[in-house]
C-alpha cells in the first residue's frame, strides 16, 4: 500500500488516466505478515484504565497484563494447561498466554486484524450447529441460540461480536475487474478437527480446550500460528483440487448483490445485530451500581449505529483520566486508532454538556476527575484532522470519488466502516457488465414470444439491456445494466403468474477457457427436505470444502439452475444428496436439457438422503446416510467408478369410465412419467399412497427413516385382512405375448436388483428360463406378490417374489381404477392401457469403489462434518 497524506482542508481528485476508487465489502482477500504493522501509526499508549502494567508483544494490537487465575486455563499460543495462578490476558480480544510464550505470540488482536485485509469480503451467517465451538472475535466458549456461523468459510461467532469480526470470507469467484489464477492459503484459527497435526513441527495442533491452530479454508492444511508463515503462501486447494471448481474459473458482476443473493442463500433472521451487547471485557461487566464504584456508558459508534439502536454498555471507573475513557470506548469497539483522535459527544435533546469530563479530552492537565452522573447516551467522534492518512492500493473497481469528502462522510456513518474501508488506483478503462438472472416460476410448453410477453407485461423487461435463453417454465436473463438487474430481481420475488410466485436466483458464469486441463468439477445438488436436519448439514458442509458456486440447493428452483451454470464445462460429475425421488429429478431435468450443455452424459453419485434408498443401495452408497465425514465421500466420489443404468418410460394413456363400465366421453390426456428403479400396482402400490397420504397431513413427523419404516409397518398392518384379485383387473404383455398371471395381489417391474429398502425381490436362486438380473441389461423383472405378508417375508430375507417374466416392452390393460407407484411416488390410475418401453440412451451412474478408503486422522467421528481431514500441504 502507498501512503498518501492530503492536507484535510483541500479537496483532492485524480485526473488523467488513472482514477482512485473505494471498496468495502468485495474482492479479493491478502494477509500481510502477521508481524507487520499497519502503515504509519503512532506508538500506542502504553498505560492501560486503572493504571495497570502492560506487556509488549511481536503480534500488534494486543494489550496484555498479568493477571490471577481461578479456574482451569489454557495458553491460545501452545494450547497447553498454564500451571500455577498467573497468566496473561489481551483486555480487547481475551488472548491467554504462558509468559514464556508472550515473546513467541504471532496471532494478531481482534482490533488490529481488520487492518491487515486489503480488501474487505462480507460473511454470510446463519444459525451455528450443536458442536462445541469459539467465538473467533472474543475467543470465548459459544453456547445457545446466540452463536452464528459463515456460510462459506469457517467463521464462527458470538451473535453480538458479529459486527466485530474481520471481513476477511473466502473469495470465490472473479467480479470482472483484476482476475487472479494462483491463490494463497486463506487462513482461518480454531474450531479444528481433533487430532489435527502441524503441517511444519508434525505436532498436534488443534484443541478443544481453546482458540488455537490455524486452518487453510481451501486445501484444508493445519499447522500452528507460529509455524503457518513458513509454509508457501500459494494454495494448490489440496486432496479435492480436481473437484473443486478453482476461483479463478468463475465470474460474477455482483453490484448491488449481497454474497447471500450470489450464493443463493437465502437470509433468515439469525444474522448479527448488535443491539444491547454488552462488551467481552471483564472490567466492561460491572453493574454499575454505587458500591463499585463504577459508571456506564452507552455508547454508539456512528450515525448508523444511532440510527439503528445498536450500542455498547460500557462500565468504566468513577475516577478515570479522559484519555483512558476513550481508550476503553475504542477497545469496546476493537478500533486500533491513538484515544488523542476521538472524542465522546453527548447524544440526547439537551446537546452537549461543556463541563462533563467525556467531553474535556483536551484539557491540558488530564487530570483525574470524580463523575457522579453521565448522561444516556452518547457518540464516539473523531476530531477534526489537520492531516489525513489514507492507503491506496492497486485495484480494480469503478467509481470516482473526492476522497476527503468520501472519508469523512463514511467516518460520521461509522468509525468501524472507516476502519474497514480501502482506497485503490486502477487505469480508467470502460467495462461491460453482465449480470446473469434465471427466473423460474413460469407457465410450462409456451413459446419465445409467449415468455416474452410475460416479461414485458409483469415485470417490464426492456429488450434493449436483456437477452434471453429460454427453458421450459424458467427463462435465463442476460443483462448489462446493474440498476436493472437489481429491479428484476427484487420484482421478481414478489410477482406471481397463474398463481404461481415466481424465482429469482443470480447465476455465475464459468469461464471455460480457464478450467485446468484434465479437470473434472463436482455439481453438487442437496434436497434440505431429505433426511430431516442432515440435509442442511451437508449442504453446509460441502460449501466449506468445495466452492459454494458448485452446490446448489434444490429447493432454489430445482437442478436448472446448477445444469445452466455448468452448461458450458467439458466433463463434470454431479452429487446427488437426498433419496430417490430426488435421483430421478435431477435425471429428468438433465434429460430435458441434455442437448443444451457441453457435457450430455454426466456421472451422476449419490448421497441417500431418502427412506428407501433402493438405488444407493445397488450402487454401493449405502442405506442412508448416517454422518459420515463429509470430506471422505468426496474422496469416494472421486474415486468411484462408472456405469451404466437403463431408464424406462412409462405411458399412461387411461380413459375416465363410470361405475357401469360406459365411457362418458372425457378423455385424459397422456401421462408421460419417467422410472429408475421400479414401477408397482396393486398392494405395494396402495401401502405407498396410504403413507403418502399420512406424511401430507402431518409432515413434521416424518423427519426420520426409523419413523417412516414403522409407518410402512403399522399400514401393512391394517392391510392383512384385505383380499384382492389384482390378476383379473389387469391383463399383461411382455414382448407382445400375453401372459397368463397367478393370484397375486401386487405386481411389480424392477430395473435395479432392490426394491422395498434393499430387499432382493427377484432372489439369487439360479433359473435357467431367466437370465441374471442386471442395471444395463435392456430388461425389467417382472415379479408377484401374494399380499403384505407375502411382501414382510420378502423384506425378512426368508421369501423372494413369484418370477414372472423379462422384457424390454411391458404393455398393461387396466379394467378398474387401480394403485400404481413409480419410483415411491404413488396414486390412483384410471382404467386404460399402460405401456413401458427403454426411454433412449442408457444413463451413467457412479458406483463406490469396492476399495477401502484409508482412514483418515480425525476426520470421522471425532472430526468435524464441516472441515476436512488434514490434506496434503496444498501441493
Amino acid at each position: 500500500a502507498v501512503n498518501l497524506v492530503f492536507p484535510s482542508g483541500r479537496s483532492t481528485t485524480t485526473g488523467g488516466s488513472y482514477r482512485l476508487t473505494e471498496m468495502a465489502d468485495s474482492g479479493r482477500v491478502k494477509h500481510d505478515s502477521p508481524s507487520s504493522s499497519p502503515g504509519p501509526r503512532r506508538k500506542r499508549t502504553q498505560q492501560s484504565p486503572g493504571s495497570k502494567a502492560r506487556y509488549s508483544v511481536n503480534a500488534p494490537g494486543h494489550c496484555f497484563r498479568r493477571v490471577t487465575l481461578t479456574k482451569p486455563t489454557f495458553c491460545h499460543h501452545c494450547s497447553d494447561f498454564i500451571w500455577g495462578i498467573v497468566g496473561f490476558v489481551c483486555e480487547v480480544c481475551n488472548f491467554m498466554s504462558h509468559e514464556k510464550c508472550l515473546k513467541h505470540v504471532r496471532t494478531m488482536c481482534s482490533c488490529m486484524a481488520p487492518t491487515q485485509v486489503q480488501v474487505p469480503v462480507a460473511h454470510c451467517f446463519g444459525p451455528a450447529g450443536q458442536k462445541k465451538r469459539f467465538c473467533c472475535v472474543c475467543r470465548k466458549h459459544l453456547e445457545g441460540s446466540s452463536a452464528l456461523r459463515c456460510e462459506v468459510c469457517e467463521l464462527h461467532v458470538h451473535s453480538d461480536c458479529a459486527p466485530f469480526s474481520v471481513s476477511d470470507c473466502r473469495v470465490c469467484h472473479q467480479d470482472g475487474g483484476q482476475d487472479v489464477d494462483t491463490y494463497q492459503h486463506h487462513w482461518r484459527e480454531g474450531n479444528m478437527s481433533s487430532g489435527a497435526r502441524c503441517e511444519v513441527c508434525r505436532r498436534t495442533c488443534s484443541s478443544s480446550d481453546t482458540l488455537a491452530g490455524m486452518r487453510c479454508e481451501w486445501c484444508g492444511v493445519t499447522a500452528h500460528a507460529s509455524c503457518c508463515i513458513i509454509i508457501p503462501p500459494e494454495c494448490g486447494m489440496g486432496r479435492l483440487r480436481n473437484m473443486i471448481l478453482h476461483p479463478s474459473c468463475v465470474r460474477i458482476c455482483s453490484r448491488n448483490f449481497s454474497k447471500m443473493h450470489c450464493y443463493r442463500i437465502s437470509e433468515n433472521s439469525h444474522h448479527s445485530e448488535m443491539g444491547n451487547s454488552p462488551v467481552t471485557s471483564k472490567e466492561t461487566q460491572s453493574t454499575g451500581s454505587p458500591d463499585t464504584g463504577k459508571q456506564t456508558l452507552k455508547v454508539f459508534e456512528g450515525d448508523d449505529a444511532a440510527k439503528r439502536n445498536q450500542f455498547r454498555l460500557v462500565s468504566i471507573p468513577r475516577i478515570i483520566k479522559n484519555e483512558e475513557v476513550v481508550e476503553a470506548l475504542l477497545r469496546a469497539f476493537y478500533i486500533p486508532d491513538e484515544p488523542q483522535d476521538y472524542e465522546l459527544q453527548s447524544y440526547s435533546q439537551q446537546g452537549l454538556f461543556t463541563d462533563d469530563i467525556i467531553n474535556r479530552n483536551g484539557t491540558p492537565d488530564n487530570k483525574p476527575i470524580f463523575k457522579d452522573t453521565v448522561s444516556d447516551s452518547w457518540l464516539l467522534r473523531s476530531k477534526p484532522r489537520e492531516v489525513e492518512v489514507m492507503k491506496i492500493y492497486p485495484g480494480s473497481l469503478n467509481g470516482q470519488e473526492i476522497l476527503l469528502d468520501k472519508l469523512q462522510e463514511i467516518r460520521k456513518t461509522s468509525l468501524r466502516q472507516m476502519n474497514q474501508t480501502r482506497f485503490y488506483i486502477e487505469e480508467s478503462r470502460n467495462r461491460v457488465a453482465q449480470v446473469n438472472l434465471l427466473l423460474g416460476g413460469f407457465p410450462t410448453q409456451l413459446d419465445r414470444e409467449e415468455y416474452t410477453h410475460l416479461l414485458s407485461e409483469h415485470l417490464a423487461v426492456k429488450s434493449k439491456s436483456v437477452s434471453a435463453v429460454l427453458f421450459s417454465g424458467a427463462v435465463v436473463l442476460q443483462i448489462s445494466c446493474f440498476s436493472e438487474a437489481e429491479r428484476i430481481y427484487m420484482l421478481a420475488k414478489d410477482t406471481s403468474i397463474s398463481g404461481k410466485q415466481l424465482y429469482s436466483l443470480v447465476i455465475p458464469e464459468i469461464m471455460q477457457s480457464k478450467l485446468a486441463k484434465g479437470s473434472c468439477p463436482l455439481l453438487v445438488f442437496v434436497n434440505p427436505k431429505s433426511g430431516g436436519l442432515k440435509g442442511r448439514e451437508i449442504l453446509y458442509s460441502f460449501r466449506k470444502l468445495l466452492n459454494p458456486h458448485q452446490v446448489f440447493e434444490l429447493t432454489s428452483g430445482g437442478p436448472l439452475p446448477g445444469l445452466h451454470t455448468f452448461r458450458d464445462v467439458p466433463h463434470f460429475r454431479i452429487l446427488v444428496c437426498g433419496g430417490d425421488g430426488t435421483v430421478g429429478w435431477v435425471l429428468g431435468v438433465l434429460e430435458s436439457i441434455r442437448h443444451k450443455i457441453t457435457c450430455p452424459e454426466p456421472a451422476i453419485s449419490i448421497i441417500p438422503l431418502g427412506t428407501g434408498n433402493d438405488l444407493a443401495q445397488v450402487l454401493r452408497w449405502g442405506a442412508g446416510y448416517s454422518g459420515e465425514d463429509p470430506y471422505n465421500t468426496l474422496l469416494s466420489v472421486d474415486e468411484a467408478e462408472e456405469v451404466q443404468m437403463d431408464r424406462w418410460t412409462i405411458l399412461l394413456d387411461a380413459q375416465d369410465m363410470t361405475e357401469d363400465g360406459k365411457v362418458n366421453g372425457f378423455l385424459e390426456p397422456p401421462k408421460i412419467v419417467h422410472m429408475n428403479n421400479y414401477f408397482g400396482l396393486g398392494i405395494d402400490a396402495e401401502m405407498s399412497l396410504d403413507f403418502h397420504h399420512a406424511r401430507e397431513e402431518d409432515p413434521d413427523k416424518f423427519n426420520s427413516r426409523f419413523h417412516n419404516k414403522g409407518v410402512y409397518v403399522k399400514v401393512g398392518l391394517q392391510k392383512l385382512s384385505h383380499t384382492r384379485n389384482l390378476h383379473k383387473d389387469i391383463s399383461l404383455q411382455v414382448d407382445r405375448k400375453d401372459l397368463e398371471l397367478p393370484s397375486i395381489e401386487g405386481l411389480i417391474f424392477l430395473n435395479i436388483p432392490s426394491w422395498g429398502s434393499g430387499a432382493d425381490l427377484w432372489g439369487s436362486d439360479s433359473d435357467s428360463r431367466f437370465e441374471r438380473p442386471r442395471i444395463d441389461d435392456g430388461m425389467l423383472e417382472v415379479v408377484g406378490v401374494t399380499g403384505v405378508v407375502h411382501m414382510g417375508q420378502v423384506q425378512s430375507g426368508l421369501r423372494s417374489g413369484i418370477r414372472l417374466a423379462q422384457g424390454s416392452y411391458i404393455r398393461i390393460s387396466v379394467n378398474k381404477p387401480i394403485p400404481v407407484q413409480v419410483d415411491g411416488e404413488p396414486w390412483i390410475q384410471s382404467p386404460g392401457q399402460i405401456i413401458i418401453s427403454a426411454a433412449g440412451p442408457k444413463v451413467c451412474m457412479l458406483r463406490k469403489s469396492k476399495t477401502k478408503q484409508k482412514k483418515q486422522s480425525g476426520s470421522l467421528k471425532e472430526g468435524r462434518s464441516d472441515s476436512p481431514a488434514p490434506s496434503d500441504g496444498g501441493q
